[in-house]
C-alpha cells in the first residue's frame, strides 16, 4: 500500500485538472437549473482527495530515500524526452502547502462570490490553477515546468480577466499576460540552451553537470539570465513587476492564492535553477541587484497605496525579492523558509483583506474605520498575518530571519541593511493599514459591517492557526539544502547584532504607523516636497510612464512603419503589376479579330522580331571579328 500512494503521487496535480473538467457542464451552461453550487461541490471534493492524498505521502516521504517517477514522453533515436516527478520532503511538502491554501481559497470562495452569476467558471479555473501549480511542486523536468508555468499563465490571465465586462480588468489581464510572456519567451531560449550544451532536462542533473561541463564566461552569463527572466516576470520583480499591482482587479479569492503561491512558484523553479547560477557570477549578482532593487522600491511603493490589495500586493514583490536574494547568494534553504512563512502569512491577510471588501462594499483605507469591534474575526486575521510577515518575536518571519544570521552561512551588512529597511517599512504599512481600517471612528461605509459569513470566517479563523504554528517551520527545519559556510572574520558583530536589530526594526515600523498622523487630508499633503514623494510611490516611480515613452511607442512606432510600407510598398508593388496585367489583357483583346490571314501576320512580324534579336547580336559578334582583323 505504501509503494502504491508514492508510485501514484503523480496523481495529486490532476485532481485539480479533473476537478476542472467537472464543472464544464455547469461553466458552459449545459445544465441549468441546479445553479452553479454542484460544479463548486465537485471541485472542492477533488480538492479534499487531492489533499488527503498528498498528505499520505507526506507522511510516508520522511522515511524514504529522495524517489523520481520518470515517464518516457518522445523517443525517437537518440533523442529521449522524459517527464520526470520527484518525491522528496521539499517537493511534496510544497504540493501540501498547495492544495491546503487551495482548498481554503475555494472555501473562502464560497461566501465571496456567492451571488456571482459564473460561480462555475470561476471554480473551474481555480481548478486548472491548483492542477498547475502542484504539477511545478513536483516536477523534476525542465520541460514539464516550463510547460506548466505556461499553463499558469494562461490561468492567470484568465482569472485577472475574469470580469470581462469592465475595461479596466479587461487591460490587467492582458498587461499581466504580456508582461509574463516576455519572461517565458527567454526563459524557453534559455532551456534550449541547456540542451543544446548537454544538460539533461531534469533539476536533479543540473548541479552534476554544472559542476563537469565547461562553459565560457559570455556563455555562462548569457545562460543564467536567460533563466533568470522566467522568474523575474513570475515574482513580479522588477522591470516585471507592475502586473501584480493590476492583477488586483480580479477576484479576491484568487488573489489569495496568486499572492502566496502562484508568485512562489516562479521563485520555487528559480532556487532548483540554482545549480546554473554558480557558473557565472554576473548571473548571482543579477540576482541579488534585482532582488534589492524591487525589495526596496516596492516597499517604498506599498507605504503609499490607499487601495487595500495593492497596498498587500507591492509587499508581495518585495518579500520575493528577499527569496531573489538568497538564491543569489547560494542560501536555496533560507529561500525555501521565506517563500514558506511568506505564503501562508499573505494568504491570511488577503483573507482579512476579501471580508472588509465584501462587507463594505469598499477598498478604499482612506474610507473606514472602526471595523474591530464589528469585525473580531477579520481583525485577528489581519494583526496574525501582519506579525507573521514582521520579524516580531515569535512569529516565523522572525525566525527565518534569525536562521539567515545564525553564524551558519556568509552574510554582509548590506543584506542586514536590506532586512532592516523592508522590515521597517512593511511593518509601518501594516500599521498603517489597520489604524486607518479597524481604529477610530467608524465612517459611512463601516458603520454598518457585520462579520462574514461561516464559509469565509472558517478558512480564515484555520489558517489564523497555521499562521501562529507556523514559527515551527523555521525553528525544527530537518532539511538543510545549501552547503554552510564557515564564519568569516569580522562578521561576529554582525551575527551578534541582526536579532536586536531586525526586533527593533519592526517596533521602530510599528511605532512610526501608529503614531503618524493620519486623517483624510493627508491622501493628499499640501507640501510640495511630501506630495513629490507620495505621487511618485503611488504611481509606482512612474514605471508605466516610462514603459509608454520606451518600449510601447517604439511598438507603436515600428508597428506604424511596417503598416505603411505594406500598404504602400507591397501593396503598390502588387498593385502595379495587377495594373499592368490589366492593361495589356485589354491591349491584347483588340487583337482577337477571327482572321486567319492577320493571325498569320502577327506570328511572321514576332518571329522576324526574334530573328532580328537574335542575328543582330551575333551579327554583331562577326563585324567586331572582321574590324580586329582588318586593323591587324
Amino acid at each position: 500500500m505504501t509503494d502504491f500512494f508514492l508510485q501514484t503521487t503523480w496523481i495529486v496535480p490532476l485532481y485539480g485538472l479533473l476537478g476542472s473538467i467537472l464543472t464544464l457542464p455547469w461553466s458552459l451552461g449545459i445544465i441549468r437549473k441546479t445553479g452553479p453550487r454542484p460544479a463548486t461541490y465537485l471541485n472542492l471534493l477533488m480538492t479534499i482527495v487531492a489533499l488527503i492524498h498528498g498528505s499520505i505521502v507526506f507522511n510516508l516521504i520522511w522515511i524514504q530515500p529522495t524517489q523520481q517517477i520518470v515517464f518516457h514522453w518522445l523517443k525517437v533515436a537518440d533523442l529521449d524526452l522524459t517527464l520526470a516527478i520527484e518525491l522528496s520532503p521539499v517537493s511534496v511538502g510544497a504540493l501540501e502547502l498547495v492544495t491546503g491554501i487551495s482548498l481554503l481559497a475555494q472555501i473562502y470562495a464560497l461566501g465571496y462570490m456567492e451571488k456571482d452569476w459564473s460561480l462555475a467558471r470561476f471554480f473551474g479555473l481555480m481548478g486548472v490553477f491548483e492542477g498547475a501549480l502542484g504539477g511545478i511542486a513536483l516536477s523534476d523536468s525542465l520541460l514539464l515546468s516550463y510547460a506548466l508555468l505556461e499553463l499558469l499563465t494562461l490561468s492567470t490571465y484568465l482569472l485577472v480577466g475574469f470580469w470581462y465586462a469592465q475595461p479596466l480588468v479587461v487591460t490587467a489581464a492582458r498587461d499581466a499576460f504580456l508582461t509574463k510572456r516576455v519572461g517565458d519567451i527567454i526563459l524557453l531560449m534559455g532551456l534550449v540552451a541547456l540542451s543544446a550544451y548537454g544538460a539533461g532536462l531534469n533539476f536533479s542533473q543540473l548541479e552534476k553537470w554544472a559542476n563537469t561541463f565547461p562553459l565560457t564566461p559570455l556563455a555562462s552569463a548569457l545562460l543564467g539570465l536567460s533563466l533568470i527572466a522566467g522568474p523575474t516576470g513570475k515574482c513580479a520583480q522588477f522591470p516585471l513587476n507592475l502586473w501584480l499591482d493590476e492583477a488586483m482587479e480580479g477576484p479576491n479569492p484568487a488573489g489569495i492564492m496568486r499572492n502566496s503561491i502562484v508568485v512562489s512558484a516562479g521563485a520555487y523553479v528559480l532556487i532548483k535553477l540554482q545549480p546554473v547560477f554558480t557558473l557565472s557570477p554576473v548571473s548571482s549578482d543579477v540576482l541579488i541587484i534585482l532582488g534589492t532593487v524591487t525589495a526596496i522600491g516596492t516597499s517604498l511603493m506599498a507605504i503609499a497605496q490607499i487601495d487595500i490589495k495593492r497596498a498587500l500586493s507591492h509587499s508581495t514583490s518585495a518579500y520575493l525579492g528577499l527569496v531573489f536574494i538568497a538564491v543569489g547568494l547560494g542560501q536555496v534553504d533560507i529561500a525555501f523558509l521565506l517563500l514558506f512563512t511568506h505564503a501562508v502569512a499573505k494568504a491570511l491577510l488577503f483573507m482579512s483583506a476579501g471580508s472588509i471588501i465584501l462587507t463594505t462594499s469598499n477598498q478604499n483605507i482612506t474610507e473606514m474605520g472602526g471595523l474591530w469591534s464589528r469585525m473580531p474575526a477579520t481583525t485577528m486575521a489581519f494583526v496574525v498575518g501582519s506579525t507573521g510577515l514582521v520579524a516580531l518575536m515569535p512569529m516565523g518571519m522572525f525566525w527565518t530571519f534569525q536562521r539567515w544570521f545564525n553564524g551558519s552561512w556568509e552574510v554582509d551588512w548590506w543584506l542586514l541593511g536590506v532586512l532592516l529597511f523592508v522590515n521597517t517599512l512593511s511593518a509601518l504599512n501594516l500599521t498603517r493599514v489597520f489604524r486607518l481600517v479597524f481604529l477610530g471612528e467608524p465612517q459611512m461605509k463601516t458603520r454598518r459591517a457585520p462579520e462574514v459569513p461561516w464559509p469565509m470566517a472558517l478558512p480564515m479563523v484555520s489558517l489564523t492557526i497555521l499562521v501562529l504554528l507556523a514559527p515551527a517551520a523555521p525553528i525544527k527545519w530537518p532539511l538543510w539544502l545549501s552547503p554552510t559556510t564557515p564564519l568569516a572574520l569580522g562578521e561576529e558583530t554582525l551575527i551578534q547584532l541582526a536579532t536586536p536589530l531586525l526586533i527593533v526594526s519592526g517596533l521602530v515600523g510599528c511605532a512610526i504607523g501608529a503614531t503618524l498622523h493620519l486623517h483624510k487630508a493627508w491622501a493628499r499633503p499640501t507640501q510640495v516636497v511630501w506630495r513629490f514623494f507620495q505621487d511618485l510611490f503611488a504611481y509606482d516611480f512612474y514605471i508605466d510612464r516610462f514603459y509608454q515613452l520606451t518600449v510601447v511607442a517604439a511598438v507603436t512606432g515600428l508597428s506604424k512603419l511596417t503598416a505603411w510600407i505594406d500598404r504602400y510598398v507591397v501593396d503598390g508593388a502588387v498593385n502595379l503589376v495587377s495594373l499592368f496585367t490589366i492593361f495589356s489583357g485589354n491591349a491584347l483583346k483588340y487583337n482577337v479579330s477571327g482572321q486567319s490571314q492577320f493571325y498569320i501576320l502577327t506570328i511572321l512580324v514576332g518571329v522576324s522580331l526574334l530573328l532580328w534579336s537574335v542575328l543582330s547580336g551575333q551579327w554583331s559578334i562577326v563585324t567586331n571579328y572582321w574590324s580586329s582583323l582588318i586593323n591587324q
